[in-house]
Order: structure tokens, then sequence, then C-alpha cells
């Protein structure tokens, strides 16, 4: 009988790091939310996070699934590692590709598949109605029985606290912190785990703001480059409403030229959409906590939490724009 994917498990953002009750832990990758299903006749279906179907895009791992058994359904990340860190932007060029393109893609930057999760395994059927724990133990299982090496990787886990708190030094290779799974916890659509990311407090410039001067709602984040002129390198989160009015008697309209002028901002990552701004004055520096998530370039994917304005800093101050940690 034929079977299908469910819908992925998401997670719920939260602050605290440490490791819950009756929980394990597992490090957050860096890549794309992938579920992977190996059918009996051969077949082999990849859909992402959003239920597209990715099986194209990535034929090495298509291939490798002939290693697995008949009638598997996996949940993972696929990841690229390179220069020993996870390379986000390598997997970027690999939707929507000719099939001669995305050979060349997968020989010059293989990916990887790291399972968290079984969903579905031969004669036993359907396991989303098994607890985390048993889930995890048949995860095991599997890999060691069929003995799978790359482009399959058995995600960690683990119910010690200790090991969760170490995962989280990992940002340093692009790991983006952790997620932590109730023991009991069936599988079950919508955001039934949750997530903590690895941030960093970290200095730039405000550049610009969406919204109003009066009233920003975003604040447009730079940093200066090798020849002193102000890159672009991140948004922070909507402000709330009392760090937006302490803001507006700080920012000002450009006095002169402007770095910025004439150049367009995304409203999010991996959207067309335009955002629109306001140019500022590019003098006030302020403390933000970003997350370890960057392009090759060093912009943060992810909008970063506004702190604080520090008055004993100018923009020179300001670490300097940087290619993303393992890139050159």
């Amino acid at each position: 009988m034929d079977w299908t994917l469910p819908e992925p498990m998401l997670a719920t953002a939260v602050d605290i790091p440490v490791l819950p009750a009756r929980h394990a832990a597992e490090p957050k990758w860096d890549g794309y939310r992938a579920l992977l299903a190996r059918y009996a006749d051969g077949r082999v279906v990849i859909r992402s996070r959003r239920g597209t179907d990715i099986t194209a895009a990535f034929p090495e791992v298509t291939a490798a699934a002939a290693a697995l058994p008949a009638d598997v359904g996996l949940d993972g990340e696929i990841v690229v590692w390179e220069n020993g860190h996870l390379a986000f932007e390598r997997l970027q060029g690999r939707l929507n590709r000719t099939a001669s393109a995305t050979a060349r893609l997968a020989a010059q930057w293989p990916v990887h598949f790291v399972a968290f999760d079984l969903l579905h395994h031969g004669t036993d059927g359907d396991l989303t109605g098994r607890p985390y724990i048993a889930r995890r133990a048949a995860l095991e299982s599997l890999f060691a029985a069929y003995e799978l090496g790359a482009p399959w990787a058995l995600c960690p886990s683990s119910t010690d606290p200790a090991a969760a708190e170490d995962w989280l030094s990992w940002s340093a290779v692009g790991m983006e912190g952790l997620v932590f799974k109730r023991l009991n916890q069936n599988y079950a659509a919508g955001r039934g785990w949750t997530k903590y990311r690895t941030r960093a407090s970290t200095e730039a410039v405000v550049g610009a703001v969406s919204g109003s001067l009066a009233s920003p709602a975003t604040l447009l984040l730079g940093r200066l480059d090798a020849t002193g002129a102000l890159q672009y390198v991140g948004r922070t989160s909507v402000l709330s409403r009392q760090a937006g009015r302490a803001l507006t008697a700080q920012l000002t309209a450009p006095s002169g030229g402007h770095p910025w002028t004439g150049r367009t901002f995304s409203a999010g990552w991996g959207t067309k959409d335009m955002l629109r701004v306001e140019l500022v004055e590019p003098v006030l520096v302020g403390e933000v906590a970003a997350d370890v998530s960057l392009d090759a370039v060093g912009r943060w994917r992810h909008p970063v939490r506004w702190l604080r304005v520090r008055t004993d800093m100018a923009p020179s101050d300001v670490p300097p724009l940087a290619p993303g940690p393992g890139r050159t």
C-alpha cells in the first residue's frame, strides 16, 4: 500500500538554552529542511518544509537512497560542508536549475542529508504515532543495520544537559543552536518542538530605517569594508514602541551624500519583495544580539535583536565587514 510523507513538525523559538527535563536536545543545522521518502518500487521523493518537491535539486541524495531499505521516510536537514564550516549559500543555487547545472553543482559542492527522525519504516509502517524516544531508537538501528555513510549522517541527540551546552559552542562551524524534543512526544504537524538560536552581542551602524524617521519600524544596519565604505549587513526585528520612540530623537536625515543612495533592500531572505526605507545619517552605533547564520559576504540572514545605543563608539570602532565564517 502506498504512503505519503506527513506535514513537518516545527519548533517554537525560546530564549533559554537549558535542556528541559524529559527532553532530548539536538544541534540545529544551517541548511535546508527536507523530508525524504524511498518507496518499495525505488522511487525517491524529497520534499521541502513548505511541501515543494525538491527531488531534482539533489541527485546525489536520490542516487544514495538506493542504500536505504524499501518504504523508509526520513526527516532531516540537507547541508553543505565546506572548509570546516556549514556553507548555506552553496545550497541557494540548487533550486530551479537545469539537470546539467544541478549535476555540476552536486559534483562541486555535494550535500549531506542529516537525519534526525524516522517517520516510516518498512513493515512497521507509519512511526509518527510513536514517541520520540522510540523513533530515535529505530533511526539509530537503521543507520547501524545498513551501515549508512555519506551522504547520510545521523544527527546527534542527547538527554545530557552538559552535552547540549557543549553543542552551543559549535556555532563557530555554523551550527545555529539547539532543538528540544519531548521524549514521549509523537510526531505531528505544527510547532511541537522548541528551538534556541545561538546569539552573540555585537555592534553595527544604523544606515536606514523602515517605516519613517518619526516612527521607525526596523533598523537597517551596516559595517565598514576595507575601503571604508558602509556596506549593508542586515536588519533588526520589529522595534518595540518604546525603543522606536527612544530612537526618534537620535535619527536624522543625511546631511549630504549617503553610501546607500539608489540601492534597494529585500524585505526578507529569499523573497523578491522590497522594503520602503528612509536613509539616515550613518553615525549612530547600536549593540545588537545576532545569531550565527551569515551569508558569504558576512550579512545576517535572520533579523537581529536591537539592544541599545552605544554612545561610546563611532562607526569606525564597529567590527569591520568580513566574509562569513569559513569563507574567503
